[in-house]
């Protein structure tokens, strides 16, 4: 995800996709034109790099020029076009190929065809790498297009917002939801997830997601979700990914103006994960970060017992069965440190020591996102 002024955009298109459609429009119009010598119109200031990509892989001779207009203002098309730098050359007879970085409404093609109705062309095309038929309110052909788009705004491989982003080589999209920071907040039990949950809550201003919370009010409200899980959970089965999934949909909808979430017990598996960056990107957001606190096993038992003496959980008071679950979390749940490792989204911190301490070691790492 990248920041441009005050707006963040996230990954939409990538520089091989890119070169892939400006492939395909190479091929279908030299294959049209045969050996007849065309000439290239680029519309600047945005088609600066998707001319210099074509005419690199165009196979036969042509000629290359660019006209300069304006039609947009901040994120927003606008209706008045300016003719900013004109023709130059004779095009009577010529075949002239237009190499539109985008269209979108279409204003600027009108103001294309405006242009060259006294240039007594052979004939016009207009060919354009993106191309948003929601967006499109005109009636002119496009004869060539590398790709159709949603009609989101875009940025990078000469497009621009505000002046910035035109040298990306990827595309990105902006995002309809601003910056947030999602956190999952890992580690074994008796790690002090839950403690340094709470403060990170507070620091941060961000909605705490306990999957253990969010099960337990689901089943005592009688909720449809929380029926269903029960009904897994009173056969002894799991309950399914997408029941949990459907559960946090409707804490983060609850939430939707919040500044971020940190989620605790979730996710479990890779399965799990996968479907959480599905709910994320549905959002329009993402998972910043896991961030595991990393504590040795004995401290981990002994931090148990403890807390059995006084917590009234059997599961805590019985040596043999701490380990084991410790044991399970390495097995079962500790592989998700490689699925988001891939991804540099891992980041282990020293849970042992005081909560303070503790908790300016995990705010290093959230100040960073």
């Amino acid at each position: 995800m990248i920041k441009l002024h005050d707006l963040y955009f996230k990954p939409f298109i990538s520089e091989k996709e890119i070169d892939t459609a400006v492939q395909k429009m190479v091929d279908g119009i030299a294959d049209d034109l045969g050996d007849e010598v065309p000439v290239f119109i680029g519309i600047l200031n945005g088609s600066f790099m998707l001319v210099s990509d074509f005419v690199k892989k165009y196979p036969k001779p042509c000629e290359v020029t660019f006209i300069k207009l304006a039609s947009y203002e901040g994120v927003k098309s606008t209706e008045d076009i300016q003719r900013l730098i004109g023709l130059t050359q004779d095009l009577t007879g010529r075949t002239v190929v237009i190499l539109e970085d985008i269209i979108d409404s279409g204003n600027t093609l009108e103001e294309v065809h405006r242009i060259f109705e006294n240039e007594n062309v052979k004939q016009l095309i207009i060919a354009t790498l993106f191309y948003k038929p929601e967006a499109y309110n005109k009636d002119f052909k496009l004869h060539y297009v590398g790709m159709e788009i949603p009609n989101k705004f875009i940025v990078g491989y000469g497009l621009d917002y505000n002046g910035l982003g035109r040298d990306l080589p990827d595309v990105y999209q902006l995002k309809t939801t601003q910056h947030m920071t999602n956190i999952v907040l890992f580690g074994p039990p008796g790690a002090g997830k839950g403690t340094q949950a709470n403060f990170l809550k507070e620091k941060y201003d961000l909605i705490h997601i306990s999957t253990g919370d969010v099960f337990r009010f689901n089943i005592k409200n009688e909720t449809a979700l929380g029926m269903l899980a029960k009904s897994f959970m009173d056969k002894g089965e799991l309950v399914p990914d997408q029941v949990t999934i459907d559960m946090l949909n409707k804490e983060v909808e609850k939430n939707a103006g919040a500044n971020g979430f940190i989620f605790d017990g979730f996710p479990r598996t890779n399965a799990q994960a996968k479907a959480l960056d599905a709910l994320m990107e549905d959002k329009d957001s993402q998972i910043d970060a896991m961030v595991a606190l990393e504590v040795d096993d004995e401290v981990l038992v002994q931090r148990l017992l403890k807390r059995g003496e006084t917590s009234g959980r059997t599961d805590d008071a019985d040596e043999s069965i701490i380990r084991n679950r410790i044991k399970q979390y390495y097995t079962k749940t500790a592989i998700l440190k490689d699925y988001y490792t891939d991804q540099n989204k891992y980041f282990g911190v020293d849970g042992v020591g005081s909560v303070e301490d503790i908790t300016v070691r995990l705010s290093s790492v959230i100040d960073k996102l």
